[in-house]
């Protein structure tokens, strides 16, 4: 009777210490997964969005070498039509071409126009990418009053706006992009995502 008992007892440890082992290597395989996963989704986070800036350089190399060469006594339309001309704010050293038209895949390689004209509207509104780095639009929350914007058309005719507001609103209030708050100067408003809270960041600035 004791033999059985033991018997028993045996199979029971070694049952127990089977289910055991099964659970340590799932555990085990368990974090190898989620370890290869966390680095695949941060690997290919990260290339394209290294892409995305190198396009956007070569895309502004490519004016630049265009701008050079041009004839700036005669209107002449760039060879990359969608490029309307160039933005730079010195605080947070932005320097990236404006591209003409908005849709996902194209913010994703420089700021977009989103309503108005260099040359004639007067409110100019460019959207950007938020990569919460210092990339694109990330860092204009970053910028105050009296800081300098500089747009520049495809002839070379340099636009210097001054900052002087900086708020956020909600996703979906377009007010902002139609406003027109001096219409005797002409405005520029940036627009980018707040990611933190899903907030539009808007920048005010009138020309100098």
């Amino acid at each position: 009777m004791n033999q059985i008992i033991y018997i028993k007892d045996d199979i029971a440890t070694e049952n127990i210490k089977k289910k055991k082992s099964a659970f340590r290597a799932q555990f085990f395989f368990s974090i190898i997964f989620l370890f290869i996963f966390i680095c695949s989704f941060i690997y290919f986070r990260y290339n394209n969005q290294h892409s995305s800036d190198n396009y956007s350089s070569q895309l502004a190399n490519n004016y630049k070498i265009y701008r050079l060469y041009a004839n700036t006594s005669q209107e002449q339309e760039a060879p990359q039509s969608s490029i309307i001309g160039t933005i730079e704010i010195p605080k947070i050293q932005v320097s990236y071409p404006i591209l003409s038209t908005l849709d996902e895949r194209l913010l994703r390689i420089a700021p977009c126009r989103f309503l108005g004209d260099i040359s004639d509207s007067s409110n100019l509104c460019i959207a950007g990418h938020n990569y919460d780095n210092d990339k694109f639009f990330s860092n204009i929350r970053y910028l105050e009053k009296n800081d300098e914007i500089i747009i520049t058309n495809n002839n070379n005719f340099i636009y210097d706006f001054i900052v002087f507001d900086n708020y956020e609103v909600i996703s979906s209030d377009l007010s902002p992009i139609y406003e027109v708050t001096n219409k005797y100067k002409k405005e520029l408003t940036l627009v980018t995502c707040n990611n933190q809270n899903n907030k539009r960041i808007i920048v005010k600035a009138r020309l100098k």
